[in-house]
């Protein structure tokens, strides 16, 4: 459908006022394509390399240290997710036994060396694992009640629990991502 044309000439006022748009031309398809258009083997390929390999290193530093961090979108499928994000706090915000595991494995091997204590090091060990696994499942017992309680019963994922127990069972300054909260401050 055609539009009418205006029968009065336009006055210079209405020339000269800018409508909405963005202001310039649409550049031509050519215009674009030379834009864009790079040589397919660079000239120095020596520091074309060099180039791509510091901006790799620095988006692979970039990515540890979000990892680190805590940043969602670094961290791996098994760490995503608000539920997730809520059990490392929680575990972070306790302290567990197996963060003594093995600092005591330490001691065992090295006291093996030693007919007269090697036993009861050996002895000693067990007590601290038997102590670790009681810890680990009353803390997936914890874990999945306090889940329910604030996502809802229906909607606990799963593997929470293990995802808590590995995480208790490391060192706290080995664990990945780094621990969020200081010792005692459990989420709300």
């Amino acid at each position: 459908m055609a539009r009418a044309s205006r029968s009065e000439p336009e006055t210079p006022a209405e020339s000269e006022v800018v409508g909405p748009g963005k202001g310039h031309a649409t550049p031509s398809r050519r215009e674009q394509e030379a834009a864009r258009r790079r040589p397919l083997v660079p000239k120095d390929r020596k520091l074309a390399a060099r180039q791509n390999r510091d901006a790799v290193a620095a988006e692979r530093e970039r990515a540890r240290l979000g990892m680190a961090a805590g940043e969602e979108r670094y961290l791996s499928i098994r760490d995503k997710g608000p539920q997730k994000r809520y059990v490392r706090d929680f575990v972070d915000a306790r302290f567990s036994a197996g963060e003594i595991l093995m600092p005591v494995l330490l001691l065992v091997i090295l006291t093996s060396f030693v007919p007269m204590i090697a036993d009861y090091s050996f002895l000693a060990f067990w007590a601290v694992f038997v102590l670790v696994v009681i810890d680990c499942v009353v803390l997936g017992f914890q874990v999945r009640r306090r889940l329910a309680e604030k996502f809802g019963a229906t909607k606990v994922e799963r593997g929470v629990r293990w995802y808590a127990t590995m995480r208790a069972i490391q060192m706290r300054w080995l664990r990945l991502p780094k621990p969020q909260v200081k010792r005692g401050a459990y989420p709300s």
